[in-house]
C-alpha cells in the first residue's frame, strides 16, 4: 500500500477504515496495472495517467466515484455527476460492499 493511502487510512474512524481497506483490497486486486496514489487528498487509480476510479470521505458516508461511471449502466452508482460523466454510491457499513458487483 502506498504510504499515503496508508496514512489516509490512518486518519479514518475504524469503521470508515475497514471500508476503505475492502475498497483498496477490491481495487488494487481488480485494476493491478493501475498506478494509485493520493490525489486531491484522496486516494485515486489511474490508467494511462486518467482518473478511473478512487473513494473519500463526505458526510454521507465514504463516496466510491469512478470517472466515467455515467456509461457503466450500473443502477447503484446512483449519484451522477455532470462534468466528468462521474458516478458513485455510498457506504456507511463493510457490510454494503458488493464485491461481485464492484468487479
Amino acid at each position: 500500500m502506498h504510504s499515503d493511502i496508508n496514512n489516509y487510512h490512518t486518519g479514518l474512524n475504524p469503521d470508515d477504515k475497514n471500508i476503505c481497506e475492502q475498497l483498496y483490497g477490491i481495487i488494487t486486486t481488480e485494476l493491478s496495472d493501475a498506478e494509485n496514489k493520493v490525489w486531491h487528498a484522496h486516494p485515486v487509480w489511474f490508467l494511462e495517467g486518467n482518473p478511473i476510479v478512487g473513494y473519500s470521505k463526505q458526510k454521507a458516508g465514504i463516496r466510491l466515484m469512478f470517472w466515467s461511471g455515467a456509461d457503466f449502466e450500473e443502477e447503484d452508482l446512483k449519484i451522477r455527476g455532470e462534468k466528468f460523466k462521474d458516478a458513485s454510491i455510498f457506504y456507511t457499513s463493510v457490510s454494503e460492499i458488493k464485491p461481485k458487483n464492484l468487479k
